[in-house]
C-alpha cells in the first residue's frame, strides 16, 4: 500500500484539454445496488439498515419494507434513470453490483445496449476491508466473472463499496484486465500513483454531489439537488476557464428514481447540457483520454 500523498497538483494543477475544449468533463454515476445488499434471506445476521424512513423491526428479523425500498430501484427507478438519461443524450457509468445484476437479468443487458459503462462495485455488500488478502481476490475474480456474463462486458474500472482494503489497489492491478479505478476522493482530476513499480491511473469520485444525502436528511427537495449540484458545476465550470476539471454526480435507483426526486437530477442535467463547452463523459471515456493524452511519461 502506497504512503498517502498529501500535495497531489498543488497550487498548478496542469491544464487540461478535454474533447472539443470542453471546460468540464462531467461523469454521471448510477449506483446498481439493489439486490445486493444485506439480507437475512442472504445468510446475514442482519438486514441492511439503511432506508427511506426509520424501521422499528428489531434487528435480525425481515424488514420487508425496508427491502421494498429497496426494490423500488431494480423494478422501477432503474428503467427511470436511464430513460431520463436518454432524454437529455448523457452515457453514464453504472457501478453494478454482481448480485444485483444476477437478479435482474433485463438490466446488465439494458445498460449495455444504451451505450453506458459497467463498473466492478463489488460482488454484493462486502466490506473488502475485513477480508484477508486471498478472499479478496476471490471475491473481485467472482464479480468480474458474473458481470461479464451478464452484461456482456467485463467491467474495466472497479470501485469498491465501503471503502477499499489496503490491499484493493494492487489486487485490481494484478488482476490485469482493468484499466483504472475510482478508490479516491482526493482530487478533481484524474492522476497516476504507483503499483508494484508501475503506473496506475485513479479517476477519483465524488461524494459532493450524491443523492443519498436525500436519506440523511441533508437533502429534502428536489430543487435541494439542483442548487447542490449547479453550485458545485458553476464553480468548475468557471474554473474550467483556465483549468478545466471533472465532476461527479452519484445516484442510486432507490433514492432519485423517485418521480419527484427525478425531476431534481432533470433539471441539472438539462442546465448543464445547456452550457458551452461541457463533456458529458463515461469515466472510462476520461480514463481513456487520460492514457492517451496524458501518459505517466508527460
Amino acid at each position: 500500500m502506497a504512503q498517502r500523498d498529501l500535495t497531489g497538483y498543488g497550487p498548478n494543477p496542469p491544464m487540461v484539454q478535454w474533447p472539443g475544449g470542453a471546460r468540464i468533463a462531467v461523469s454521471v454515476v448510477v449506483n446498481y445496488e439493489e439486490g445486493s445488499e444485506y439480507s437475512t434471506l442472504d445468510g446475514d445476521p442482519a438486514g441492511e439498515i439503511s432506508g427511506e424512513s426509520p424501521s422499528t423491526v428489531p434487528i435480525g428479523e425481515r424488514d420487508l419494507a425496508n427491502e421494498s425500498f429497496y426494490e423500488y430501484g431494480s423494478r422501477v427507478g432503474v428503467w427511470r434513470l436511464m430513460n431520463l438519461l436518454d432524454r437529455h443524450n448523457v452515457k453514464g457509468t453504472f457501478f453494478a453490483c454482481a448480485l444485483a445484476l444476477e437478479r435482474n437479468p433485463r438490466v446488465g443487458p439494458e445498460i449495455v445496449r444504451r451505450g453506458h459503462e459497467v463498473m466492478g462495485h463489488g460482488n454484493r455488500w462486502e466490506e473488502y476491508y475485513k477480508m484477508d488478502r486471498d478472499a479478496e481476490r476471490e471475491a473481485i475474480n467472482q464479480a468480474v466473472e458474473s458481470i461479464t456474463r451478464t452484461t456482456g462486458e467485463r467491467p474495466l474500472g472497479w470501485y469498491t463499496r465501503y471503502g477499499p482494503s489496503i490491499n484493493t489497489r494492487e489486487l485490481v492491478v494484478e488482476h490485469g484486465g482493468f484499466l483504472y479505478d475510482c478508490n479516491a476522493y482526493n482530487d478533481d482530476l484524474p492522476y497516476y500513483t504507483q503499483v508494484h513499480g508501475r503506473s496506475w491511473l485513479v479517476v477519483p469520485y465524488s461524494l459532493e454531489v450524491n443523492d443519498y444525502k436525500f436519506w440523511r436528511g441533508d437533502l429534502v427537495t428536489p430543487g435541494d439537488f439542483f442548487e447542490a449540484a449547479k453550485a458545485c458545476f458553476d464553480v468548475l465550470y468557471e474554473e474550467g476557464t483556465t483549468h478545466p476539471k471533472m465532476m461527479s454526480v452519484g445516484l442510486h435507483c432507490r433514492i432519485i428514481g423517485k418521480p419527484s426526486r427525478s425531476h431534481g437530477l432533470a433539471q441539472f442535467l438539462k442546465y448543464a447540457s445547456g452550457k458551452e463547452g461541457v463533456w458529458f463523459a463515461r469515466r472510462i471515456d476520461i480514463a481513456r483520454w487520460w492514457q492517451e493524452n496524458y501518459p505517466p511519461s508527460a
